[in-house]
């Protein structure tokens, strides 16, 4: 086994409390949740982990180092990932306020759902900089290659991540359709979603 079963354990214990501390992958589940309901709020979890496969994978090739080494690849990426999500917030904000106040605001297709949360995902470069300085800690070059130490603890830390962006999807879908039996409440809801969405933007690039 690449990873000692002890160590393995203090891993998946980490790496729980990492993924339940509210971060901005868990706001977008929560957003979508909320405002488009259960079904768009677990899609986009797995697309937050299509992203973090790639992620998984980036490292275990050694192309993480690529963005830690050069500033530039890294603000490039950063800034693209805010840019990326001030359009989603504005498009949002626009779709919920050309809404009428007493009709639902459409869906968004599942497709797409899962396409902005894994591009939302890859554009976070503070995500491969979190890679290259939890994992190592994890991973002993006496148990043979680190590479495959590195894809198995990344793949664990997708799984658990997963899992608990499902029950945040499962709580704000709830809460979301609480919001949404209400008349005009659809629209205030996607505004705030809007709003967190240009939120995380400006996190990102700040």
């Amino acid at each position: 086994m690449p990873v000692s079963p002890g160590v393995l354990g203090l891993f998946v214990l980490a790496a729980l409390v990492i993924c339940i501390t509210p971060g901005p992958d868990m706001i977008y589940v929560a957003a979508h949740g909320i405002s488009q309901g259960l079904r768009a709020g677990i899609v986009a979890s797995f697309g937050m982990s299509a992203g973090m496969v790639v992620h998984t994978i980036a490292v275990t090739l050694g192309l993480a180092g690529l963005v830690q080494a050069s500033p530039v690849a890294y603000d490039v990426v950063r800034y693209g990932g805010a840019i990326y999500l001030a359009i989603l917030g504005i498009r949002t904000l626009k779709d919920a306020r050309s809404t009428p106040v007493l009709e639902p605001v459409p869906p968004v297709p599942a497709r797409t759902v899962f396409t902005r949360a894994a591009v939302t995902n890859l554009l976070n470069p503070k995500i491969l900089l979190f890679y290259l300085a939890f994992l190592p800690q994890f991973t002993d070059p006496d148990r043979g290659p680190l590479a495959a130490q590195f894809l198995l603890l990344g793949t664990l830390f997708v799984l658990l991540g997963l899992l608990v962006d499902i029950g945040v999807a499962l709580l704000s879908g709830k809460l979301g359709a609480l919001f949404t039996s209400r008349p005009g409440a659809s629209r205030r809801v996607n505004e705030v979603a809007g709003v967190v969405f240009l939120g995380l933007a400006a996190r990102l690039a700040f």
